[in-house]
């Protein structure tokens, strides 16, 4: 028995495009793009207070250091060295690194728009630090770190763009 069957070649289907995406690759896109938004909103949101932070926790450090060994000496050229990088750190280094004196004092009232520097206790930072231990005189040290705090609470959350050139 002979039955012919006319065959034909089987046909293929058209291979699969590779554009547009499956819904899934979508998706895994998606996925990826809010993780790595999620991850720089974090780090961004972390180091907006860093600065700050340490700044403080460098004061602590100096007055706790200051409670151990009681020399005023050495309080205020630590204090002054904090309030100089502080201030390198969040202003243009122009401004901030060429200062000394009574100039120093009038900067640092001049951005937070008070007068402890120069009227007041803060005025022993344009001249205690080039004193040798005996001849520094007895300092208000809690109305100095009153003021030094509230300078440091009262400068930007974060450093400006200017400030990182």
């Amino acid at each position: 028995m002979k039955t012919a069957l006319p065959l034909r070649d089987i046909h293929l289907p058209e291979p699969i495009s590779w554009w547009p995406p499956a819904p899934g690759w979508w998706l895994l896109a998606a996925i990826l793009i809010l993780f790595t938004a999620a991850i720089f909103l974090t780090q961004k949101w972390r180091n907006k207070n860093r600065l700050k932070k340490n700044t403080l926790k460098r004061l602590d450090a100096i007055y706790a250091q200051y409670d151990c060994d009681a020399d005023t000496s050495k309080l205020v050229q630590s204090l002054s060295i904090l309030l100089r990088r502080s201030c390198i750190s969040y202003y243009p280094r122009c401004e901030s690194a060429s200062a000394t004196g009574k100039n120093w004092l009038h900067h640092l009232d001049t951005l937070t728009n008070d007068k402890g520097f120069v009227q007041g206790v803060g005025s022993i930072l344009a001249t205690t630090p080039y004193k040798s231990a005996a001849h520094v005189s007895a300092i208000d040290t809690d109305q100095l770190r009153i003021l030094c705090r509230n300078w440091l609470l009262a400068q930007p959350k974060c450093q400006p763009e200017l400030a990182r050139l």
